[in-house]
């Protein structure tokens, strides 16, 4: 396999998080946009693991230093991940996948043609190879006032999440960007995606105060956007705020015909039919059309329900509340981001959507 791209498409898919082929070949044409050859050539010989320049060196026939400054420099993009290895005091890389990870950090070269490059790729059999298996990418945390605080488990809760965390920052939603240049119809905000770490760094323009992260998670809630988180209990770093129309992982559910695209957090929306005044704010609010009106009543679907509890904050009347779903049916997400790894992969062997 000579062509870099051709190499580089092959170990993103991969990855656990997978790239799949389609007919249109959308996928070359993607990493095009965003790679030079000598990029995709160099990052192609990445995989999962984290591994130390000169190991990388020794696969591409370059120097470790110049291996080194360059992966550092893609690392700065987002397009690979590093983690220091403090006992021998250098850095290790490894491959981002390409959700979540490097369309993520497109953000700045998002323009018309990638928009239509990705839109076309995900229609083409994208979206279903990389949404499909499980466990799913990512997954719904009900909003902070949608249910009794002593309901709420530690990874359920977004305040006890941003509480262990140390520094915070805030960038526009790429599928909101790439959806403007596609011709948007909604008129959800675009700054409103969150990052953050549990440890201290020198602040920078992106930077927010955890008061700001919180605030602006309420303000996300009050519009009517959905939580989620990356689909692990532990180590979690970003919280998106997402909307039925332009995210594309709630596109899965909403467009694509793939109803674990996302995993649903464990509650189930209820309506008191005799507390309902028939307003039907619930079904303006819900992103994933799981609420429709019967005979002037909401009424919810239990198989499409994510159990965000946007349709509980929007009821002015109070005849909407989240109820625990049977144990059955409660969807636990793995520990750790090694053990989904895992799990994914297991999973896409098994059913051969590798």
């Amino acid at each position: 396999m000579s062509d870099p791209y051709e190499r580089l498409a092959a170990a993103l898919d991969a990855l656990p998080n997978g790239f799949p082929r389609t007919p249109g070949g959308k996928e070359i044409q993607i990493l095009r946009k965003l790679f030079s050859p000598e990029e995709a050539f160099l990052i192609s010989h990445l995989g999962r693991e984290l591994e130390m320049p000169a190991a990388i060196a020794s696969r591409v026939e370059l120097p470790p230093e110049q291996v080194a400054s360059r992966l550092k420099a893609l690392a700065k993009r987002g397009m690979v991940w590093l983690d220091l290895d403090r006992q021998a005091r250098s850095w290790r890389f490894r491959l981002a996948p390409f959700v979540v990870g490097v369309y993520e950090a497109s953000l700045e070269l998002m323009d018309h043609d990638l928009a239509h490059l990705v839109e076309d790729y995900m229609a083409e059999g994208g979206a279903a190879g990389i949404m499909g298996p499980e466990p799913a990418l990512s997954r719904v945390v009900p909003g902070r006032h949608a249910l009794p605080t002593e309901w709420v488990l530690p990874y359920e809760d977004v305040v006890q999440i941003l509480e262990k965390s140390r520094s915070f920052s805030v960038r526009d939603c790429i599928c909101r960007v790439q959806r403007d240049q596609l011709g948007r119809k909604c008129d959800f905000p675009i700054h409103n995606c969150l990052t953050f770490s549990g440890f201290g760094r020198p602040p920078g323009p992106k930077d927010i105060s955890r008061a700001e992260a919180l605030a602006l998670l309420d303000e996300c809630e009050e519009v009517g956007l959905v939580h989620t988180v990356s689909n692990v209990v532990r180590d979690l770093y970003y919280v998106c705020n997402c909307c039925g129309c332009c995210c594309g992982i709630l596109r899965g559910i909403t467009e694509r015909g793939i109803q674990h695209s996302v995993a649903r957090a464990s509650y189930l929306a209820v309506v008191d039919s005799q507390g309902c005044t028939g307003c039907l704010n619930c079904i303006q609010r819900c992103q994933v059309g799981a609420i429709r009106g019967v005979d002037g009543i909401a009424v919810v679907d239990s198989e499409r329900c994510i159990g965000c509890g946007l349709c509980v904050t929007g009821c002015a009347a109070g005849a909407v509340s989240l109820q625990k779903r049977p144990d059955w049916e409660a969807i636990h997400p793995p520990e750790t981001f090694a053990d989904w790894e895992h799990q994914r992969l297991h999973h896409r062997r098994v059913t051969g959507e590798e």
